[in-house]
């Protein structure tokens, strides 16, 4: 009975061994991909440029990014860029192609939680950078009340709103 059992054994072991054999080589495929196509830019067209906030970001490659990417890849939109510091917009497009509207409603198609406000036409973008909190920085730091007020228009932090006399 010994006998049969070690000869059971050393059959299996042997099957195994000998039937695992198979070279596998790894199977190549080749992939196309469509390259994305290049935005060709009307020189006879109108542009406006126009900054909205958009509220409900929460991250800047997420959200932000994906935002950015969208409104990019309309048809009509020169350049589109989106900070998430400033939940701020900034598109130019060419009015014939693209309104206010359009891009409202690009923004709500990446997700229901984008709301859009404060939309408006502007001539140039605004780089204005807002004051710290703490109105110890660079922005504020050695300042007249005049230049410190001057830091942004809609600014409401103590170093840029003026101070009324008591």
């Amino acid at each position: 009975m010994k006998s049969i059992k070690y000869f059971l054994f050393l059959a299996a072991f042997s099957t195994f061994v000998f039937s695992c054999k198979n070279d596998v080589k790894p199977e190549v495929k080749t992939v196309e991909v469509a390259a994305d196509a290049v935005k060709e830019i009307d020189p006879n067209a109108t542009y406006a440029m126009a900054e909205f906030t958009i509220d409900g970001m929460t991250c800047a490659i997420g959200c932000a990014a994906t935002i950015q990417k969208k409104i990019s890849g309309m048809e009509g939109v020169k350049t589109a860029t989106v900070d998430f510091d400033k939940k701020l917009a900034m598109v130019e497009y060419d009015e014939a192609k693209v309104t206010p509207i359009s891009l409202t409603e690009a923004v709500a198609q990446v997700s229901d939680v984008y709301k859009v406000s404060d939309m408006k036409t502007v001539d140039a973008f605004s780089n204005a950078k807002a004051c710290s909190a703490d109105c110890k920085k660079a922005c504020c730091a050695n300042k007249t009340e005049e230049e410190k007020t001057a830091c942004a228009k809609d600014c409401k932090k103590a170093c840029c709103s003026k101070k009324e006399a008591a």
